[in-house]
């Protein structure tokens, strides 16, 4: 019987707007605002995800869990604990109001003794989770398996010496796609948790990869196989837990999927923290999958300036997401990916409430920095900025040089006759910067006129 683990939130988070003190309401969020023609629950097709929520205790390496999850409570039946967590996870999400989750397979169905019983527990509680999909209207972003906490997969899953580990993580994999599959999911995720290595002393770095280039190649053939229509993503992370990742960023991710013919097969999942921590900006990691046509999904977080790990917290900086939404919004949307709330509480945020406090604010956030970088867009001012710096691409010299239709030859005898002689232009970056701060100062008081006029 379903038990309200919530019950101090009565209904469905409403719109408050900025004026409102009480904390459980959305300071910006509104589901039906049309953004740019668009409903912003449309534009940011928001998730929560099960692990970090529901399936951890709040322990870390110092210390053992904080949070009140009386579904990770010791003692309890291992599949009677994951329907009560299922339970709490859809009673939140509805309670919140967006439309999404995501989960690996081992936060809602335990591990079994067998393979066969861990197999059935998984068959189990999909079951159960398509009940509550039903019952409830809230829709699977993504699906992935965890390939990285048994201590079978120490050494890695696709990646690892022993080729029985790889055997059986594809079977896992295998089971958790034919579950997205099952649960109508828009994605499924792979994340190489543990594909890199810890030191080189024991490590064939070109086995290595090509191992992981043949797993990705076998999910990809089995997604055509079953008929599975989402899209298939790659999360880039850089290190941590190995010291190096053989995903390591956007760039590197791109460049092995070209290298081994798997370019059109997957897209990437970008997570803000990890582009931090592999010494890139999120709007870097971002512009550059849109560049070079990968975007498919976003984990929206963030790290911490002091400290060197991901952290996993909640995004608080309009700033920051404002630059990565507008290039989202410049190419177009999102198409089967949204922005899953990969974040977590910090240790002392212990009651059951602070869950919504945490996502109501990164929600919000999210939700002013799509209005920010709306008005960007709606204004072309840095589009046509970026336009006029590279105006001369479009003349005769751009335009012959990129057609193959003039030789190094030819270009030094016209620098040398005088007929080319550049000099330097500014780039205005202090400027640019101005404007996106403008735009992010202004977004908020011409929606709240807007509203005014329209009555």
């Amino acid at each position: 019987m379903t038990q309200d683990f919530f019950s101090e939130v009565a209904g469905r988070i409403p719109f408050g707007g900025l004026e409102s003190s009480e904390p459980l309401t959305y300071k910006v969020y509104e589901p039906d605002r049309l953004v740019l023609g668009k409903r912003m629950e449309d534009h940011l097709r928001i998730a929560v995800c099960l692990w970090h929520s529901f399936a951890s205790p709040g322990l870390d390496m110092f210390g053992s869990g904080t949070f009140d999850r009386p579904w990770l409570e010791e003692g309890l039946d291992p599949l009677v604990a994951g329907r009560a967590k299922l339970d709490a996870a859809f009673e939140f999400i509805v309670k919140l109001g967006v439309p999404y989750y995501c989960f690996h397979d081992r936060d809602i169905a335990p591990e079994g003794r067998t393979a066969a019983e861990t197999r059935a527990n998984l068959a189990a509680m999909v079951e159960y989770a398509g009940e509550q999909m039903a019952r409830t209207g809230v829709r699977l972003l993504w699906g992935t398996a965890n390939l990285f906490g048994h201590p079978r997969y120490a050494a890695g899953a696709a990646t690892n010496p022993d080729p029985e580990v790889f055997a059986f993580a594809a079977a896992q994999v295998k089971l958790v796609l034919e579950a997205t599959k099952r649960l109508d999911g828009a994605n499924y995720v792979l994340w190489g948790g543990r594909e890199g290595y810890d030191t080189l002393l024991n490590t064939d770095l070109a086995r290595e990869q090509t191992q992981l280039a043949r797993f990705l190649g076998l999910v990809a053939e089995h997604k055509h196989r079953i008929g599975f229509k989402g899209t298939l993503l790659i999360e880039p992370k850089p290190h941590e837990p190995t010291k190096h990742q053989y995903d390591h960023d956007a760039a590197v991710v791109h460049g092995f999927l070209v290298r081994h013919g798997l370019a059109d097969e997957f897209r990437l999942n970008i997570e803000a923290n990890h582009a931090t921590l592999s010494g890139h900006s999120f709007h870097h990691e971002i512009a550059y999958a849109i560049a070079n046509g990968i975007l498919g999904s976003i984990d929206a977080n963030r790290g911490d300036y002091q400290n060197g790990w991901d952290t996993d917290q909640f995004p608080n900086s309009v700033d920051e997401l404002a630059l990565a939404i507008y290039e989202i919004l410049r190419s177009g949307g999102l198409t089967t990916g949204g922005f899953n709330f990969d974040a977590k509480l910090r240790r002392q945020s212990m009651a059951r409430t602070d869950l919504f406090h945490g996502h109501i604010g990164g929600i919000d956030t999210l939700a002013q920095a799509l209005l920010v970088a709306a008005a960007m867009v709606q204004r072309g001012t840095l589009d046509r900025l970026r336009e006029e710096r590279y105006a001369g691409w479009a003349g005769e010299l751009g335009t012959s040089i990129l057609s193959g239709g003039v030789s190094l030859e030819e270009l030094e005898r016209r620098v040398a006759a005088g007929e080319i002689d550049p000099r330097p232009v500014s780039g205005r970056q202090e400027l640019l910067e101005n404007l996106v701060n403008q735009q992010i100062w202004a977004a908020e008081r011409r929606a709240q006129a807007d509203k005014t006029a329209g009555g």
